[in-house]
Formats: structure tokens, sequence, C-alpha cells
């Protein structure tokens, strides 16, 4: 009688790394790639032939989650060990929720056009499934949560350059989309308040553009402390590094914006306490020299700043007069909602993510989106808690703190309709869970090449131990 097949062995992080070398599309080269058509390619530009599921982003999501769903399929011959993941059974509620959801509004019955809205949402949740399952699935070393991180950091200082030049030529810069043909140029880009240029770079609105602003701030000051995420080797990387956290914070004061201002400060807050007590008041006294340079430069920003606070203008009475009728919609269905996507505005405004979520998916979809908000967050701080290295605790405390500044800033507006926003909150999320595995890994003595110097070094080990191994053999003798 034969022995029943046994299925594969995990190995350890640091031979894992030596395996995901050879792949040419591993799991962090398609994240970055997602990354580059979310900045990159403004929200609103997609292909006239799809329509509103045209958006690049979007179709390489949706390709992802069908990689990992096809991976997951395969028998594999050797993985890294697997650790649970209170994010992915988060999502999974949330991807149940938003499914029964959909099948109980289209047994209801909808107009037309809001059963085009119910699938276009399904299918989003989707393309967020796969972008999530790839990063908590496919990272898992030091290195790729680097990389990514990094390039997500560098993307956000881009875009706020971007933003910079179009506040100083009150131009969009971009009209150049629009010449290109297939593709469908919406309505987005620049627009104005109380006599200032709001920027919005590649992003649909000003309040999304803000929301990925203030959600990278604390990546960017993670990469200034660890020089690039440990990749720099001078004090000048780090000196780039703070530039761009300065540039992030002024574009974001920049934008005349409630939410941009509040998201700052909620970020701020959040990461000061990661930075070394001897460099904190350095730190501190820099970002009040921007604050002082900029009223210096920019005269009356401080003035129409203060007055978004202190009026009472058309956004400000919206938002608390929508709280007010919030339990009238909900009313319609409390448990699961009225369907993801098909609250239009045509019904109601709400400028809150949070009551958009609760008329949508009811309050079973808010509680599983919290929950997954909650998990990443304390997924982060597990990899900080469980981490003895500097880079890896910097690093997870600067993703929780970007997933609780994006969460805070989405009770100001709805950010799950915007793109960017939140294929953003998702990648970061995703992230918090990948660190948590290195970090779990490292603790249980399962390898030790996590951080991101380790990898180079044992690469160039590796390479080293070949080449003297190629020289020892002996050479055929000539015929």
């Amino acid at each position: 009688m034969s022995e029943p097949a046994q299925g594969p062995i995990p190995v350890s992080a640091v031979e894992h790394i030596a395996i995901t070398r050879k792949i040419p599309w591993d799991a962090a080269r398609l994240v970055m790639v997602y990354l580059v058509l979310l900045f990159a390619v403004p929200s609103y530009v997609s292909i006239s032939s799809l329509g509103t599921l045209g958006r690049p982003h979007f179709l390489w999501g949706l390709g992802m989650f069908a990689f990992w769903a096809i991976s997951r399929l395969q028998w594999r011959t050797v993985d890294v060990a697997s650790t649970s993941q209170p994010v992915r059974f988060a999502f999974v509620v949330f991807l149940v929720i938003a499914l029964v959801s959909f099948a109980d509004a289209m047994l209801r019955g909808q107009p037309a056009d809001q059963i085009s809205q119910l699938i276009t949402s399904l299918l989003r949740v989707l393309s967020w499934a796969g972008v999530l399952l790839v990063i908590v699935d496919g990272v898992r070393t030091m290195r790729d949560v680097s990389r990514i991180v990094r390039f997500l950091a560098i993307g956000a200082a881009l875009l706020a350059l971007l933003a910079l030049l179009q506040s100083f030529t009150g131009r969009s810069l971009l009209d150049f989309w629009g010449s290109i043909p297939g593709l469908n140029v919406g309505e987005g880009g620049i627009a104005e308040r109380s006599g200032r240029t709001r920027t919005a770079a590649t992003a649909m609105h000003p309040l999304e553009f803000g929301t990925v602003l203030n959600a990278a701030l604390p990546l960017c000051v993670a990469g200034a402390l660890t020089q690039g995420f440990g990749r720099g080797q001078a004090r000048s990387t780090a000196a780039w590094w703070w530039a761009a956290s300065a540039l992030l914070a002024v574009v974001a004061l920049m934008s005349v914006s409630r939410s941009s201002i509040i998201g700052l400060a909620v970020a701020v807050v959040l990461i000061v306490p990661a930075i070394p007590r001897r460099s904190r008041l350095l730190v501190v006294s820099g970002g009040l020299g921007v604050i002082v340079a900029m009223v210096a430069l920019m005269p009356g920003l401080v003035g129409t700043t203060l007055s978004l606070f202190t009026s009472s203008d058309g956004s400000t009475m919206s938002r608390t007069g929508a709280l007010d009728r919030l339990p009238e919609f909900v009313a319609a269905s409390p448990l699961v909602g009225i369907g993801f996507g098909t609250f239009l505005p045509r019904y109601y405004v709400f400028d809150n993510g949070w009551a958009g979520l609760a008329i949508e998916l009811g309050m079973l979809g808010v509680i599983a989106f919290a929950a997954m908000v909650v998990a990443a967050v304390w997924s982060a701080w597990q990899a900080r808690s469980n981490s003895v290295w500097p880079d890896v605790r910097l690093t997870a405390h600067a993703l929780g703190a970007s997933v609780i500044t994006a969460a805070v800033v989405l009770a100001f507006f709805d950010g799950l309709a915007f793109p960017m926003s939140a294929g953003f909150l998702f990648v970061v999320i995703g992230l918090c869970a990948a660190i948590r595995s290195v970090a779990l890994v490292e603790k249980r003595g399962m390898g030790v090449a996590i951080t991101p110097h380790a990898f180079e070094d044992s690469m160039a080990e590796d390479r080293a131990s070949r080449r003297e191994a190629r020289s020892s053999q002996p050479r055929p003798a000539a015929p």
C-alpha cells in the first residue's frame, strides 16, 4: 500500500528570497505596476470602449485578483510558512457582505442606472481584493515591503511636486491625455476656492489628493529616519526624504481644505512619537519654519485657512445636516444596506465615507470595514512590538499611522468612491498585514535575512559562493 502524498514543506524567509528572485513578476512588481497606473494615469482618464470600467489601475487590479486566485489553486512545491492574517479574514467578511448586499438589491429590483452602478462597484471591490490579497499572501520579505513603501512615498512626493507646478501655473499640465486616441477624459483637475487654486495632480478631486498626501506623510518621514528604508548610506539620502516630507506638508496646507488640514494634523501627531528624541525638537522646529515661510510667501493663506473653520459655509452645513438624515436612509436596509454604489448623488450628498458605507452596506458592512482597519493597525503595531530591527519597527509604525490617517479623513468625504484614495488605502492595509508576517517570521526564528540590508548581503554572499564554486571546478582538457 503506497504512502499518502505529503504537501509541500514550508521554507524560511531566507530561502524564499532566493526563490522569488528567479521569478520576473513577483508580488512586489505587480503592486508597483498598480501604483504606477494609480498615480501616473489621471483618475478621470479611462479607455473609451470600456466606459467607467476602463481605468487602467482598475483593470490591473482585476488581473491581480485572477493571478492570486490561480496561484492559490496551484500545488506548490515550496512555500513560506503561513501565518494567520486578521486583515484577510476581515476583508473576506467585507467581501461577503458586499455580495449579499448585491444579491439583496438585485432581488428587490433597481433602476437601470443603479444596476450598472451595482455591477461596477462589485467589480471595484474585486479589484481591491486583488491588490490586498496579492500583498497579504505574496509579499513575504522585508525587502519587498520596503520596495513597495518606498515606491508609495516617492510616488506621493512626485504627485505633490506636480500639484505645486499646477498651483504656480494655474494649469493642469495633463491636457495631453485628451489627444491620445482611444482614451476618454472625464471631469477632474484643478479647481478654485476662496480665490485660491485647489490642485489635485492626477486625482479626480482635491480632497482625494489631500488624503493621499496626508496618508503618505508618515511613510516619507520613515524614509528619512531610515535613510531610504535601508538603501541609503549617506546623510544626503535622509535630506532628500526630509525635503519630500516637507513638500507633502506644504502642498496639503495649500489645498484650502478642512479635511486635508485635519488629516495633516492627525498624520503629524501619529508619526512624531516615532522620531528619536534627540531629533524630535529639530524636526518640529523645521516644520514650524516651513509654516512661517509659507505665511511669508503666501499672504492671506492663514486667513483663508482659519475662515474654513470659523465660517459656516455650504459644505459645513451639508455635512452637519447629512448626519441628521442618516437614520432615515439607513432604515431602508439597516443590516446589509441598499447595495454598494447605489446611493447616487441625486438622493443626497453626505461627504462622509463611513455614512455612505452605512447606507450602502448596512451596519454589518461598516463593522466589517472598521474591523479591517483595526486589524491593519493592530498588525502594524504587532510587527513593531515583535521586531528587534529599527527599520522594521519604524516602517510598521508609519504604516499604522497611514491607515489611521486615511480612516479619519474618510469621515470628511466619500473616499471609497474615488479611485486614488481607495486604491492607496487598500495597498497600505495589505502592507500592514505583510509586515506582520515578516516580524512573526523573525520572532519565531524561521529566517534572519529580513532587513533591507540583509537581503543584499545574502545575495552578494550567494553570488560570491557560486563564483568560488565555478572557479574550483576543473576545466575540461582541450581536445
